[in-house]
Order: structure tokens, then C-alpha cells, then sequence
């Protein structure tokens, strides 16, 4: 039976793909990761990794309400100790360790209610001993009494997604459901296989999804292949304009390609297109907070961010975070 964790009665490899790792390699390999898994040792970490979290430990956020208040949008979430267990479980404690990198941006006007508050801004960068580092970044207002906390799981959850750990979250679409009078979900609802252990071990995937993806009849029709041919073009016509780093890497932790032509769901497809455009737009936010700074201003925020230059920049949330800091000073030598 499955455990919080997500695995049959604890077992970290349960849904083993065959390779062998686990608690036992992970000690053999020296703390500073020089020593690191063979690719197909990897590619078992990350099999297991990718499994979905046990039902009893997901929750579910209202994100959108209706007018009335009546019902309201949900989404499913895990808190940040369901990916600590299941990096425990896996590769022991000793086997993973993570480093925050806490700063606090200027004072500016928030946009929904024109309140002069500073973000808090937490860089995460995550190792697990022989397979590798990821690092992301969490944000939250600073009026927040818990902005630290909030900001901190955001980034630690989203560095374990560049592992796969806890992804499938990001296939979810906003459920409607009926809320009560403390704008709660009357009712839970329920999890599509792919998202339970058990689905994930037959071979379910969010893409075999009959809630929010097409029949394969459907993806195979002359209409459906000239609308993802259509889709892929504005892909690759962003290239150019988000420049190689951005480009690839929404590519790589959206839908695990480097060329959109692999991507076969239309709405993974759609997703991408408009991560890109947004990233466009962010792109165009900096040029133009940067003609009032001049380019000294970007030193600093780059060197904060370990990131040597904008080419280098390779997901959204790096971006909108240097994007930030630059309005920021803009409006301070305005």
C-alpha cells in the first residue's frame, strides 16, 4: 500500500525503472559530488523522483473565485516536507543538501492596491550527491509575515522540479468547485491516475489525460496537425528574439525537449508558446529599465544572481526577478 511518501510501504524503490542506486549508493559517492551516478543510474533517480506524491499528502489551493464568491478554481499542491521525504527516502539525509540565498528588493508600488512594500526574494540551489545541482528562485511580499517561509518553499520546490520532483503539479488546470462560506472547497477533488502512485506505476502520464488532453484520434487529424504545426512555428520564431539560454531552457523545463517539433501535446505546446511570449515581454521590460539605469545597473543584480551575463539566463523566474530589481532602480533615479 502506498506510503506518505509515495512509495509502496516506504520502499524508495518501488517503481524502480532496474538501476541500481538508492541510500547505500549515495553514501558511496564523495560529499562533494565528484564522484557521480552513470547516466543510467540517473535515469533511475530521476524515474523515481517523478513519481506523484501520495494522495493523503495533497492539498488543494483556491486560485480564482466567481463573482459571488460561490465557487472557486483549485489547484493541488504538496508541502515542502513531502519533497523532503521523498529526497530522505530516496537518497537519505545525508545524500541531498540545499543552500538559501535570502535578499530583500527596494521599496516600490505594488500594482493591485498601489502599497509601497519590498519583496523578499530567496534563491534555492539544490544538490543531490552524484547526480547534480538545480537552483530556482521563490518571491513574496515583504508585508507577508511569513514572506521568508513562503518565498523559501516556493524556491526549494521549484529547484526540485528541475529533478522532476513534484512536475507533474504543473500539468494541473484550475478545477471549478463549490466553496463555503470561508471560501473553502466544500469538496476534495478527485486525483486523475496519472497523478497517484499507483496510476504512474501502470504507465499512466498527464499527456493520456481525458480531462484536458485530446483522444489519439483527435491528435492525429488533419486539423490537429496543422494547428501543432502552427503552434511550433511561433515556437521557433522565438528563438531569435528570447536569444539560445532563454529559449532552450523554457524548452527543457517545460516539456523536456530542445526542439519544439518533439513536442507532440498541443496544449504542452501552447503552454510553452505562452511562457515564451511572457519572456518576451519581460525581455522588453528590461531594455526598457535599462535605458533609464544604463547597463552598470545590471552588473550587480547578475553577480547576485550568479549569472554572468543575460545570455545566460535560462528560466522565467530568473528573468522576472533581474526584471524587477532593474524597475526597481529605475524608479529610484527617476
Amino acid at each position: 500500500m502506498p506510503g506518505p511518501n509515495g512509495h509502496a510501504n516506504g520502499d524508495a524503490t518501488a517503481f524502480s525503472n532496474g538501476a541500481e542506486f538508492g541510500a547505500a549508493a549515495v553514501l558511496a559517492r564523495s560529499s562533494d559530488g565528484s564522484n557521480r551516478f552513470s547516466h543510467e543510474e540517473i535515469k533511475g533517480c530521476t524515474a523515481e523522483l517523478e513519481v506523484p506524491f501520495d494522495p493523503r499528502v495533497i492539498e488543494w489551493r483556491v486560485t480564482n473565485t466567481s463573482h459571488d464568491k460561490s465557487r472557486g478554481q483549485v489547484i493541488p499542491y504538496a508541502d515542502q516536507r513531502a519533497y523532503t521525504d521523498r529526497l530522505n527516502a530516496l537518497f537519505t539525509p545525508a545524500g541531498w543538501t540545499r543552500k538559501y540565498t535570502i535578499h530583500t528588493s527596494a521599496n516600490f508600488e505594488r500594482g493591485k492596491d498601489q502599497k509601497i512594500v519590498a519583496k523578499v526574494l530567496v534563491a534555492c540551489e539544490l544538490t543531490i550527491f552524484g547526480v547534480g545541482s538545480h537552483s530556482a528562485t521563490g518571491e513574496e511580499w515583504a508585508d507577508n509575515d511569513n514572506a521568508g517561509t513562503a518565498a523559501e518553499a516556493q524556491a526549494f520546490k521549484r529547484s526540485a522540479a528541475c529533478f522532476g520532483l513534484g512536475r507533474y503539479l504543473y500539468y494541473f488546470e484550475g478545477i471549478w468547485v463549490d466553496l463555503d462560506e470561508r471560501k473553502r472547497p466544500k469538496a476534495i477533488p478527485l486525483l486523475p491516475e496519472w497523478a497517484t502512485p499507483t496510476g504512474w506505476a501502470q504507465g499512466c502520464r498527464p499527456n493520456a489525460s481525458t480531462q484536458s488532453h485530446p483522444s489519439a484520434a483527435e491528435t492525429k487529424s488533419p486539423k490537429a496537425i496543422s494547428q501543432r504545426a502552427a503552434v511550433v512555428a511561433e515556437i521557433e520564431a522565438m528563438a531569435d528574439q528570447l536569444g539560445r539560454g532563454l529559449y532552450r531552457g523554457l524548452l527543457r523545463d517545460l516539456a523536456r525537449v530542445w526542439n519544439p517539433r518533439e513536442i507532440e501535446d498541443v496544449s504542452v505546446q501552447q503552454r510553452v508558446l505562452e511562457h515564451m511570449r511572457s519572456a518576451e515581454r519581460g525581455l522588453r521590460r528590461l531594455e526598457a529599465a535599462l535605458d533609464k539605469t544604463g547597463p552598470e545597473a545590471l552588473v550587480p543584480v547578475l553577480k547576485a544572481l550568479r549569472v554572468s551575463s543575460i545570455e545566460r539566463v535560462e528560466s522565467l523566474e530568473t528573468l522576472k526577478r533581474i526584471v524587477l530589481e532593474l524597475e526597481v532602480a529605475a524608479k529610484n533615479k527617476s
